[in-house]
C-alpha cells in the first residue's frame, strides 16, 4: 500500500466516449510482441488492423481506448479499402482522411474527434514502423493538435470557507439536522477523489483507528488501474462528523448508501445555500479546488500526481491547468 499522502490544511473543520481521445492513448511504437501471421509491408490495410486489435488487448488498452481506436480505423479501412497494401499508405492518403470523413457523412466533427483520430493514425503507423513492418511511418509528418478544452473554475477561499460553515450549520439544523453534507464536502476538499470513487467507498476504507491522523485508501480492482491505488491522510477533525454521520445514516458496507446522483444533489443544494453562483459545486469543481490548493501549499508534484490517481501521461495536461488555475 503507497505511503500516505497528506492533504491540504483544511479550513475550520474520470467511459471515454468515442468522440473523445482516450486518456490512456499509448505512445506510437510501444511495444513490439510477435504476431501471428507476421505482417509485411505487402499485407492489406484490414490484417494490419485485426492484428492491432490483437496487440492491444494483449497489452492491456481499456475496453474505451480499443473501442475508440478501432471505430476510427473502420472508418480508415472503408475510406482507402481493406485490401490495401501497407506499402501503399502514403501520407498523403491520412492527410485526405479527416476531409473524407466530413465531405461523406455531412457532418462537423469536434476538435476533440479531430485530434482523436489523429491520434490513432499515429499510434496505429507508428506500431507498425515501430515493429518493422513498413520502413517508414506515413503518420510521422502530420502535425497532431490537441483539442484544447477549457479551464475548469474552481472555488475561491472565501467561498470554501462559506461551503464548510454552511455544512457545519445544517448539523444543527433544529428541524432536520444532517451530518452528511459536511462529511462530504470535507472529504472532497481534502482529497480531490472523483465522483465514481467517492460512491464505491467502503466503510473499511476509512482507518480512524489512530483518531489524530486517519487514513482513506481508494482501491482499484482491475490491475491496470493500479497507478490509482492511493492511502491519503485525513485531517483529525473529520473523525467526530465521520462518527455522527455512521450514528445518523446507519451504513452497513459503503460510506455512502445511495447514488451517485444523490451525492451530486447534496453538493448542489450545498452550493445554493451557500450562495455560490459563478460555479455548480460538484465533484469535478471540488477535484480541481482540492488539487490547486495543495500545489498551492507546495506539495511536490509528483506526491500531488499520486494523490491524485493520474498516470504520468494523464498528469502532462492536467499539471499545466493546474498551474494556470494556481496563478503560477
Amino acid at each position: 500500500m503507497p505511503d500516505p499522502i497528506s492533504p491540504a490544511t483544511e479550513e475550520p473543520t474520470t467511459p471515454a466516449a468515442p468522440e473523445e481521445a482516450p486518456a490512456d492513448a499509448p505512445v506510437a511504437g510501444d511495444g513490439v510482441g510477435e504476431l501471428t501471421p507476421p505482417l509485411r509491408a505487402s499485407s492489406a490495410l484490414g490484417e494490419a488492423v485485426a492484428a492491432f486489435h490483437e496487440y492491444m488487448v494483449r497489452k492491456g488498452f481499456s475496453s474505451n481506448t480499443i473501442k475508440a481506436f478501432e471505430n476510427d480505423l473502420k472508418f480508415f479501412t472503408d475510406y482507402l479499402g481493406r485490401d490495401t497494401k501497407l506499402y501503399h499508405v502514403s501520407t498523403e492518403d491520412l492527410d485526405g482522411f479527416l476531409p473524407w470523413m466530413s465531405e461523406s457523412r455531412g457532418l462537423e466533427f469536434s476538435g476533440k474527434t479531430q485530434a482523436r483520430r489523429i491520434t490513432t493514425m499515429k499510434v496505429f503507423f507508428g506500431w507498425l514502423h515501430g515493429i518493422g513492418t513498413i520502413g517508414t511511418d506515413p503518420a510521422e509528418p502530420i502535425v497532431h493538435v490537441r483539442a484544447q478544452t477549457p479551464l475548469p473554475i474552481i472555488i475561491r477561499d472565501a467561498d470554501i470557507t462559506r461551503l464548510l460553515r454552511t455544512a457545519q450549520d445544517g448539523i444543527w439544523d433544529r428541524q432536520k439536522p444532517d451530518v452528511r453534507p459536511y462529511l462530504l464536502i470535507s472529504l472532497l476538499l481534502q482529497t480531490g477523489i472523483k465522483k465514481a470513487e467517492c460512491a464505491r467507498l467502503h466503510l473499511s476504507d476509512l482507518d480512524v483507528s489512530r483518531p489524530q491522523s486517519p487514513t482513506l485508501a481508494v482501491r482499484y480492482a482491475e490491475d491496470r488501474h493500479a497507478h490509482k491505488n492511493r492511502t491519503l491522510t485525513l485531517n483529525a477533525a473529520i473523525v467526530p462528523a465521520l462518527q455522527q454521520y455512521r450514528e445518523q445514516y446507519k451504513p452497513k458496507e459503503f460510506l455512502f448508501e445511495c447514488t451517485p446522483r444523490n451525492l451530486e444533489y447534496v453538493l448542489e443544494e450545498l452550493g445554493e445555500k451557500a450562495g455560490i453562483r459563478y460555479v455548480q459545486v460538484g465533484f469535478e469543481a471540488l477535484r480541481w479546488t482540492c488539487a490547486v490548493r495543495d500545489y498551492r501549499n507546495n506539495m511536490p508534484e509528483d506526491v500531488l500526481r499520486q494523490k491524485m490517481g493520474l498516470s504520468k501521461i494523464s498528469w502532462r495536461e492536467t499539471r499545466e491547468k493546474i498551474f494556470i488555475l494556481a496563478g503560477r
